[in-house]
């Protein structure tokens, strides 16, 4: 488990977590309809900041991405009196596409900025961070998937300290991408509801800071008439998993497995927990998954929420920003009402809240989903419970390699005949023809998998929820964004819905889920560099999965066709 320390929401509903939990506790929402929106031809409605808000968080030299988020971090460290100079502080970023609107000219080469490796790392140095960021690139699950993998590193004891940020903006990329799969509303959103028509989209950032149970009784507060030891009432991330559908890349599961399974393993309290704070897309398909799942799990009795039509989908951030919104309300014992929400529109007899609520309990569960068939839920408390054991660090061994690259195709230090990634497919594989429908790096990801699970020679393709799929990697979808941008020239706008799919990094992961019917965990971190050790802490806080007795994983970058590498491995708990 985790305290939470220090929380910030920096969103156009306010710049601080107390004026963002009034504007919603109020009804108040930040969205707007925008006809011409960045030059797109169809209107949408929108959470965006205003031009006197941009100003306000400008900073010379950051980009608008990194002001953001740099605003935002800054907010919450302000409230404490933390050295994030120490090694015993990690900065996590929780990003979907970061500075993707850099990427506006076409043909042009993109500079170390667009990747959001690199981005954290500039964020970073700006903040007075010396530890290497971790940036989650998870789809949707990300800031959710952030929030889990501080509290592993905690636990783990690899830190004291976790500062955790969930940022996006929108631009031309991002809502012409979702346009392009008809799944934006013009109008403004209704979750849960019978006549939902899409998801609206936002832009914010949310910041929380996190500590481990070795530091319970010296928190170092910003004010020192405030008392030190204040664990007994501060709130905390107990327990967080992630699961994949193995179903479809942009379709969540009809029965909703890889939400079902993530909340059965979390194994809910009904009798005291107080709500649960859906992702609540307002979108056909998953907002009926989500409602299955939680029933599918026993927990409808249990009030259910969702806050997008406050603040729209703000991607990377939604995780971060939804889990301290419901933190805040819970501390204040309300269950918050689901704007837009009318009548229930899903099969699932779920109970949505139309109304603010009291409630007396103290625990809430967080739940999301995401494209590449991604889920995650995370139970949060109002007050510390009583210490729990550390979790061990289980003792791993690597088993069975994969090295390729344009010239070398290895498998256990043997060289194969070719290192084509179609000619490996065609000698190895053959029967997958979907394979041929995969982006550069999921097309890469596939045969160094493929050509892993043939060396160990398992038995495979049966459903499988204990093994993990973790991929490292600093490129990110490179690659698709740029071949995305080209189908959104100003002169020839014609969005790629099959594209854009493919510029989450996470994407590979799904695909390998999918084609061997794995319900674990599926994530994929972006890094500035290769750094062995924070390597093998993402690993290892993989492994505190209770579930997960194996992970396939490694590091993994695709720039184009002539400039990639996969090294890949599988590596068990001993």
């Amino acid at each position: 488990m985790a305290y939470v320390l220090a929380t910030n929401i920096t969103s156009p509903l306010g710049m601080t977590t107390a004026a963002n939990y009034q504007a919603v506790k109020a009804k108040r929402s930040a969205l707007r309809r925008y006809e011409g929106l960045w030059g797109l031809p169809e209107p949408c409605t929108a959470s965006l900041f205003t031009d006197e808000q941009r100003h306000a968080m400008a900073i010379d030299g950051l980009t608008r991405f990194e002001s953001l988020v740099v605003y935002s971090v800054q907010e919450a460290l302000a409230q404490l009196n933390i050295d994030i100079a120490a090694k015993n502080v990690c900065f996590i970023l929780s990003t979907t596409k970061a500075n993707v609107e850099l990427l506006d000219s076409i043909g042009c080469e993109p500079g170390p900025t667009i990747y959001p490796g690199e981005t954290a790392q500039r964020i970073a140095h700006h903040l007075g961070f010396t530890t290497s960021p971790i940036v989650v690139c998870n789809a949707c699950i990300s800031g959710v998937a952030a929030i889990i993998l501080a509290q592993r590193l905690l636990d783990g004891g690899c830190y004291d300290y976790a500062v955790v940020c969930g940022a996006d903006v929108q631009n031309r990329f991002t809502v012409s991408g979702f346009q392009s799969l008809k799944a934006v509303s013009a109008d403004d959103c209704r979750p849960f509801d019978m006549e939902r028509n899409g998801l609206n989209l936002g832009e914010a950032a949310a910041t929380m800071v996190l500590c481990g149970r070795q530091k319970q009784g010296g928190i170092p507060m910003a004010s020192e008439d405030e008392g030190r030891d204040r664990t007994q009432c501060l709130p905390i991330i107990e327990y967080g998993v992630i699961r994949n559908d193995a179903f479809h890349i942009s379709s969540p599961s009809k029965n909703g497995e890889g939400a079902w399974l993530a909340l059965r393993d979390l194994d809910v309290d009904v009798n005291h927990t107080a709500f649960i704070n859906a992702h609540g897309t307002a979108t056909m398909f998953n907002d009926q998954m989500e409602s299955v799942a939680i029933e599918r799990a026993g927990l409808n009795p249990i009030p259910v929420n969702g806050l997008k039509g406050y603040y729209g989908h703000t991607l990377g951030a939604a995780g971060v920003l939804e889990t301290v919104i419901s933190l805040t309300a819970l501390r204040d014992h309300t269950i918050l009402s689901t704007r837009g929400f009318e009548e229930r529109g899903v099969s699932g007899k779920i109970c949505i809240t139309a109304e603010n609520a009291d409630t007396d309990k103290t625990t809430f569960v967080k739940m999301i989903s995401g494209f590449g068939g991604c889920n995650a839920a995370i139970t949060v408390s109002a007050s510390a419970l009583p210490n729990s054991p550390v979790i061990p660090r289980s003792p791993i061994i690597p088993t069975h390699r994969v090295t390729l690259t344009p010239t070398t195709a290895t498998v256990g230090g043997q060289p194969l005949s070719s290192s084509n990634l179609t000619a490996l497919y065609k000698t190895f594989v053959g029967d997958y023809p979907k394979y041929y429908k995969m982006d550069g790096l999921s097309r890469l990801g596939f045969i160094a998998t493929e050509l892993l699970l043939q060396a160990e020679g398992e038995e495979r393709f049966q459903k499988c929820d204990d093994r993990a799929v973790v991929l490292m990697g600093s490129s990110s979808s490179i690659d698709v964004d740029k071949k995305y941008m080209e189908t959104i020239a100003a002169d020839n706008f014609f969005p790629s819905p099959s594209l854009f799919i493919y510029t989450l990094p996470n994407i590979v992961t799904g695909e390998i889920a999918m084609r061997n019917l794995y319900h674990g965990e599926t994530s994929f971190y972006l890094l500035p560099e290769r750094n062995e050790k924070t390597e093998k802490e993402l690993i290892l806080a993989t492994l505190q999965d209770k579930k997960v007795k194996s992970v396939i994983t490694g590091w993994i970058d695709y720039y184009d066709e002539n400039n990639y590498m996969a090294d890949l491995s599988i590596v068990a708990k001993q």
